[in-house]
């Protein structure tokens, strides 16, 4: 939503003069209310379950990461830049606005990402014990046995 009202403020500025760090700033809002977007609407419709080869997690967490990334350096350049018009300060608070939520969704998505990969690293330490020890049960196989006699 902090995106959208951006992308908003940012739309509304009809001149500028040195148009570069707008024009970022458009891209960026723009690009993550996007990209954002299609992921919230995805995991909304549980759409991401039916392409398991993806590591959601990590798409959500570097798409959030980069989200946060180029809000700050945009949100920098156009405080830089900027006219001291109020829709050019009202893009700048949102862009900061957004880059807290994004890095705040960052955090949380670390800890989810990291919360899964010790997950799967014991369920993958246990089928390795359970596969070692079916291997070991040899002795209780006739035709093992009987190969030995």
């Amino acid at each position: 939503v902090l995106a959208l009202i951006a992308f908003i403020c940012i739309e509304t500025i009809m001149e500028c003069s040195p148009c570069e760090g707008l024009y970022f700033f458009e891209f960026v809002s723009c690009s993550a209310l996007v990209v954002t977007g299609v992921l919230l609407l995805m995991f909304s419709l549980n759409l991401h379950t039916r392409i398991p080869q993806i590591n959601w997690n990590l798409t959500d967490l570097v798409n959030t990461g980069l989200s946060t990334f180029f809000f700050f350096i945009a949100s920098v350049v156009l405080a830089a830049l900027n006219h001291k018009t109020g829709a050019e300060i009202a893009a700048v608070i949102f862009g900061f606005l957004a880059m807290a939520v994004y890095a705040l969704n960052t955090y949380l998505a670390i800890l989810k990402w990291r919360l899964n990969s010790r997950q799967q690293t014991s369920r993958q330490t246990s089928d390795y014990i359970r596969a070692r020890t079916e291997s070991r049960e040899v002795d209780h196989r006739p035709e093992i046995q009987r190969l030995d006699a």
